[in-house]
């Protein structure tokens, strides 16, 4: 009797402590996701859009894969950890989709064709991929481009400015000057000075980046603490050494924050500089888009943007991290 007892008790306890395992947020974004699904499928369009079973069948399969997830989480580790963090925006997430779908798509309160469902945008990643594809890599060319020309020479003029008073004299007043100007308004100049309406484009870009990243470069080097080379020259240390040894190193984090400036300045100007004269591009996708109101490309187009800038930055962190490791604890 006692036996049976303590096994009732125990097996109680098992119990208690498996619910208290569940993962009650994947149940509920499980169920939003599934909703969606159901939505979608379910409801007839008001106007035809395309990919609303491929829609569903991907949010019906989030939604068995939150399921799963809601039951066996915790013996993730710290990977499970870490989608335990992001549950309520896998929550935010189903009922945005389940929102968007039901007032684009089902009602019709947001009317086509300025405004797209989610199976739209998908429908236009299916059918118009390929396209959207070569458009990328055009603009990852004429981004890097101008992008690291950019900042190589914001970077070189920036440690000049810094470094020499004869050269900040000169030089600052006129990056003062030039600056606070919008790099597109630059445009019609271009066309005179560049043989070619890429080299113009690659210009714009450089130039957006570069700015920022001199500034802050400048500021960087001229703030390192004298006593850093007080102390070199003590030891015999040469100018070069001073340059290469403590100013650069020393300036690394006005350094990245000027990157991280130019990356979004770049950004908001290639839209911009694949205006002039370009073929292919996200930019040009836009553009072209625009003109016959297919603004579900426009919008698909835009988070393809959204993506990359997010993942540059994303590498631009792990860059910084590896570099200033030797600021934990400092700072």
């Amino acid at each position: 009797m006692t036996d049976a007892i303590q096994a009732l008790g125990s097996g109680g306890y098992a119990s208690a402590e498996s619910a208290a395992r569940i993962w009650k947020a994947g149940l509920y974004a499980a169920l939003a996701w599934a909703a969606t699904a159901v939505v979608t499928v379910a409801l007839p369009d008001v106007v035809p859009w395309g990919s609303a079973g491929l829609f569903a069948a991907i949010t019906g399969a989030g939604a068995a894969i939150l399921t799963v997830l809601a039951f066996s989480v915790s013996r993730l580790g710290k990977a499970g950890e870490r989608i335990i963090y992001y549950g309520p925006w896998f929550i935010a997430l189903g009922i945005w989709f389940l929102l968007w779908e039901v007032s684009t798509a089902k009602l019709g309160w947001l009317p086509k064709p300025f405004f797209s469902p989610p199976h739209g945008l998908l429908n236009v990643y299916v059918v118009d991929g390929p396209r959207l594809l070569v458009c990328i890599l055009y603009t990852l060319r004429l981004w890097g481009l101008g992008f690291f020309s950019g900042i190589a020479v914001g970077f070189i003029a920036g440690v000049a400015l810094g470094w020499s008073a004869r050269v900040n004299y000169w030089g600052m007043p006129v990056l003062k000057l030039i600056g606070p100007v919008p790099a597109t308004a630059w445009i019609p100049a271009t066309f005179y000075f560049f043989p070619t309406t890429f080299a113009a484009s690659i210009f714009i870009v450089a130039l957006s980046a570069g700015i920022p990243v001199a500034i802050l470069t400048a500021s960087g080097v001229s703030s390192v603490n004298r006593a850093f080379y007080d102390v070199a020259r003590t030891l015999g240390a040469d100018n070069r050494y001073l340059v290469f040894k403590i100013a650069i190193p020393a300036s690394l984090p006005h350094v990245f924050v000027g990157l991280f400036m130019a990356l979004y300045y770049s950004f908001a100007v290639l839209v911009v500089a694949e205006m002039l004269g370009a073929k292919y591009g996200l930019g040009w996708y836009i553009q072209f888009q625009q003109a016959y109101s297919g603004y579900a490309n426009v919008y698909a187009t835009l988070i393809i943007m959204s993506v990359i800038c997010a993942g540059i930055i994303k590498l631009l962190f792990v860059a910084r991290d590896r570099l200033l490791g030797w600021q934990k604890g400092i700072l």
